[in-house]
């Protein structure tokens, strides 16, 4: 079988990014420079789907410059085979040290490119075998042929995404894509009454939008939005007569963060605390402690109080920088899994045991 079209790391590198946008599972596994080194590798020796051929993690450690440059089949042909042999020399000096072999076989390999159906694993090996295990779906291969540019190339892409991404995945991209920044004149977001207000263009109003319109619909009986605002402390909606309702004095402050929601179907209004993060400015242990301090003051109780950290994704820049820095008796919620939850738990709030914790869904296991 004839090797793929010869192309180089650089033209791998660029083209990763674009078929795995952001909001792909374990993104940043599939688009770094060690996920090119890995697909380059892969193409360079023919690794693909129907080829009988086969990627090792060393394909790639021991790849090579000097290496990379030889593009005739018969040289590629030869590195493929030559360097399954131990101490086989190889041109140049090494793009990755041996020890690399663990992130490229457990990070680009297992938990990246083969999550996302982008290479195969061949499973008739035993786990401690050493022969070489991977290759390119053929669909994803054919992405990185040099002559499919442009429109045909997007075109290519699509198709690959529609086809092989989970439809988990697929919704997270169409969300990201969809509300990466809104529109040139701002987003607009509709309120539980109703009202309308237009938000300053930007990924913090995308995700104060969704928390509005998606979460607080999701996750309270009879949601209300009681505060918001933008960057630079401008009040976007200030709601005294829910305020004064609920017994909450808001005066604009430091502490205070990007939303108050407020939950008015239970018999005690339960209040929520949001803080948006799209680079940073989580729910911090300080910021939660000045937030209670506040509440206690006007007489709440701490079980009336909840605090929540919305960001866009969990592959999020904002989300990887703030995630140690999040206050247990916290939750934290993703637009683009809108209908999930994470859970900080600080062993005052929810049953002790982890059992308590898990959903009593599906059929049970053992004997009946």
């Amino acid at each position: 079988m004839a090797l793929p079209p010869y192309v180089p790391r650089d033209l791998v590198a660029a083209r990763l990014p674009l078929i795995f946008p952001p909001g792909t599972p374990n993104r940043s596994y599939c688009v770094r420079e060690l996920a090119a080194s890995t697909v380059f590798a892969a193409l360079y020796i023919g690794a693909v789907e129907g080829s009988g051929l086969h990627l090792g993690p060393v394909h790639v450690y021991r790849m090579t410059d000097a290496q990379a440059l030889m593009s005739a089949p018969e040289q590629r042909a030869a590195y493929a085979a030559g360097v399954l042999r131990r101490n086989a020399p190889v041109a140049g000096k090494r793009w990755y040290a041996d020890n690399t072999r663990e992130p490229i076989r457990d990070e680009t390999l297992r938990d990246g490119l083969v999550a996302v159906g982008a290479m195969l694993r061949r499973e008739d090996l035993p786990t401690t075998s050493g022969l070489p295990r991977y290759a390119l779906k053929a669909a994803f291969a054919r992405l990185f042929d040099p002559d499919i540019e442009g429109d045909a190339l997007a075109a290519s892409i699509a198709d690959f995404q529609a086809a092989h991404l989970s439809k988990s995945a697929l919704m997270r991209v169409s969300l990201m894509r969809s509300g990466a920044a809104g529109t040139a004149s701002g987003v607009r977001v509709t309120f539980p009454s109703g009202e309308t207000r237009q938000l300053a263009p930007g990924p913090s109003s995308v995700i104060s939008q969704a928390v509005v319109e998606v979460f607080a619909a999701r996750f309270l009986a009879r949601p209300a939005v009681v505060w918001l605002s933008e960057s630079g402390n401008k009040i976007v909606l200030r709601d005294d007569r829910i305020a004064q309702a609920i017994g909450l004095r808001i005066e604009a402050d430091r502490n205070l963060p990007d939303l108050i929601l407020a939950d008015l179907g239970p018999a005690e209004p339960l209040i929520v605390f949001v803080e948006v993060v799209a680079t940073d400015g989580a729910i911090t242990p300080r910021r939660q402690e000045a937030i209670l301090a506040m509440t206690d003051a006007a007489g709440f109780r701490r079980s009336q109080i909840a605090f929540l950290t919305a960001y866009q994704d969990r592959e999020s820049a904002g989300f990887r920088k703030t995630a140690a820095q999040l206050a247990w008796r916290s939750f934290a919620w993703f637009v683009s899994e809108p209908d999930k939850i994470i859970v900080l738990y600080d062993g005052g709030l929810l049953p002790a045991r982890l059992s308590d914790l898990l959903p009593d869904t599906g059929p049970r296991l053992g004997r009946e």
